[in-house]
């Protein structure tokens, strides 16, 4: 991406230069300055560059002039809708390049559209060159069970020892339009058997940046014929760039099956592609005209589709804007949704309720907008108690419980569990604690151990024989080899004319760059991955008692067992429902051969980044890395280190 921005601008210099102009350059949200060092290093005579975070100015002010920038560079720390343009203001003139990045996934979500109408008009020259020149939108209909699951709750059926019982949906969550948000994915990762493609790529919209550029709401409709017959319910979308007018500099995040060259796609982990969700399924029939619609305001873009075509008016635009009603696009987000809609996960839970629960068991249920309770019930508990701490999930499970007819039958607390009373739960003791655990605030794999905590918080109000499910956890550590990945911890590389020093010096100013100290959640199902050694446990939490007043801590090392690049290291957590079931958030099988991996799409898993410039490992000198981990019980959290000892 740096090449295109750079041969962009060196060809819009170019342009200018030979009109007899001086190049001045405006370059609205600079960061770093990469950009404007990229221009100026092109042959512009001034750039103008705005920031609006401040630590992030200073850092592009310091980086600027160690590299030799700061008499044709001025960093401007306001929103450039308040940069004003004259003598004594921020601007001297008015710029005749303009040069941004702007763009997200979706292409607007970042505010492109207010920036760039504002600029044209206040900050740069009528007819001005732009990098980039353009933008183009592009859609695909799909069908698809797996994506259309990360939208809608599927009827759930259980199996118990007399019948089937199905669970369904309230019609408010049925017919709900789910949100407006884009779910933003590497597209390149999803098999193709999990998709079938209902149309032909359609052109949906561009954008031309040399322009004014107008954020008014507004649509665009297409027309297309079904390849196939089938049910619409997925629009996949993406965009690319024009660096140049004439388009020979172009940038595509276009996916596998409809690159030009598959087998080069450029990976990035900023601009991926996009998945929309229509606001119900429809059905299609091969050959018989539709109207494909892309809405879009001026952050938002989300789609519709019709057999005839929508008139154009702004009272159409805003009645079929998604907003979702059912509350359950609030609560649950589309990983979620998958997870609550997965036949395996949910058949592990029903097994092991079915090992432990008795004729006359007391159920409290510990989690977030969870299904449990539903099964506890149908499975053949007495009694069932179900804890949710938002008022937005106890009305959702309402709705839920009252849909099925189970309102009188499981009883939900609005509490914190630290504050349950023994009235809240009718002086019954709970003989069966039951959690997934999931937490809404989780963001890394431990976070759930909030479960924990909460069967602390509750002690006084547990029978003395007490069954806890799930009964333990584990966390475990794999050591892997990305693929792309790494590339997010990764210094920058040169591009022609452009010197690396430059781009190695932003990183170590703005960055401080070194080797990471904590994890980050990633879900790796999106990037593939090699597991350099075997996974392995390493810690282990007792969730029969409460939680110790003592650290946890494990040291020890782990050998390196297949060659390749140590890039990170991988941690999760296992559940132990019962002796013999448990449930992993991580690595969802045995690694093959090469060490190909396998990551539950439901969850993000913890990846702690190593030094990307390690010598890859060979068989003549085997690795191993050292870990020291430590679970402190008075913050949840978990300090850790790791070194590779070659």
């Amino acid at each position: 991406m740096n090449v295109k921005y750079y041969q962009g601008i060196r060809a819009a210099v170019k342009r200018v230069k030979e009109r007899g102009q001086p190049a001045i350059v405006l370059d609205i949200g600079t960061g770093t300055g990469l950009l404007s060092m990229m221009a100026v290093s092109a042959g512009a005579d001034f750039c103008y560059a705005i920031e609006v975070f401040k630590p992030m100015a200073d850092a592009a002010v310091k980086i600027v002039e160690k590299n030799g920038f700061s008499e044709k560079i001025k960093i401007i720390n306001k929103h450039s809708t308040e940069v004003v343009v004259g003598p004594g203001g921020d601007m001297q003139c008015y710029a005749n390049i303009l040069v941004t990045e702007l763009f997200d996934t979706e292409l607007i979500g970042e505010g492109a559209l207010p920036s760039y109408e504002h600029a044209h008009k206040n900050l740069v020259e009528e007819n001005c060159e732009a990098v980039p020149h353009r933008a183009t939108v592009y859609a695909q209909l799909v069908e698809s069970r797996r994506m259309w699951s990360w939208n809608k709750l599927f009827p759930i059926h259980i199996q118990t020892d007399n019948a089937e019982k199905i669970i369904v949906a309230p019609s408010e969550m049925e017919n709900c339009p789910g949100a407006p948000s884009v779910y933003d994915i590497q597209l390149n990762q999803m098999p193709w058997g999990d998709f079938t493609v209902l149309s032909n790529v359609l052109t949906m919209f561009s954008v031309d940046f040399s322009k004014q550029v107008n954020s008014s709401p507004t649509y665009h409709t297409v027309q297309l014929e079904p390849l196939v017959s089938g049910r619409a319910q997925v629009v996949l979308s993406w965009w690319d760039i024009d660096m140049d007018p004439d388009g020979k500099i172009k940038c595509s995040m276009a996916p596998y099956w409809v690159h030009s060259d598959p087998k080069n796609i450029q990976w990035r982990d900023h601009w991926m592609q996009c998945v929309y969700f229509l606001p119900n399924e429809e059905p299609v029939v091969q050959g018989e005209s539709l109207y494909l619609t892309a809405h879009r305001d001026d952050y938002c873009v989300w789609y519709n589709l019709h057999k005839t075509r929508i008139a154009r008016s702004k009272s159409n635009f805003h009645e079929e804007r998604p907003v979702c009603e059912c509350q359950a696009h609030l609560l649950w987000n589309r990983p979620r949704f998958g997870e609550l809609n997965d036949p395996d996960r949910r058949e592990h839970y029903t097994q092991a309720l079915k090992k432990v629960l008795k004729a006359d068991s007391v159920c409290l249920c510990i989690s977030d907008g969870s299904l449990l309770p539903i099964l506890a019930h149908c499975v053949g508990a007495e009694q069932v108690f179900t804890v949710e701490n938002s008022a937005v999930s106890h009305r959702l499970m309402r709705k839920i419980f009252k849909a099925n007819h189970l309102e009188d039958k499981i009883s939900i607390i609005e509490k914190r569990p630290e504050l349950l009373t023994s009235a809240d739960l009718g002086g019954r003791k709970i003989s069966i604690l039951l959690g997934e655990p999931f937490f809404t605030t989780s963001l890394l794999p431990w976070h759930n151990l909030y479960f924990w905590y909460a069967r602390t918080a509750v002690t006084e109000h547990l029978a003395n024989n007490i069954t806890v499910l799930p009964q333990a956890a584990s966390l475990h550590m794999v050591v892997v080899e990305f693929k792309d990945l790494w590339r997010i911890r990764s210094p920058c590389g040169s591009c022609e004319g452009f010197d690396v020093h430059i781009m190695d010096d932003m990183i170590k100013h703005s960055l401080d760059f070194r080797e990471a100290r904590e994890a980050e959640p990633h879900p790796l199902w999106e990037y593939s991955s090699r597991c350099l050694s075997e996974p392995q446990r390493v810690l282990a939490f007792d969730f029969c008692k409460p939680v110790p007043q003592q650290p946890l801590s494990a040291k020890g090392s782990i050998t390196l067992q297949r060659p390749g690049r140590s890039h990170g290291v991988v941690l999760w957590m296992e559940y132990q429902l019962t002796a013999e079931i448990s449930i992993s958030t991580g690595l969802i099988q045995t690694p093959e051969a090469q060490g190909e991996c396998s990551w539950n799409p439901h969850y993000k898993q913890a990846v702690y980044f190593l030094n990307s410039t390690l010598e890859a490992k060979t068989q003549d000198s085997p690795q191993t890395v050292t870990y020291a981990l430590e679970f402190n019980p008075k913050v949840g959290d978990i300090s850790m280190e790791f070194r590779l000892i070659i």
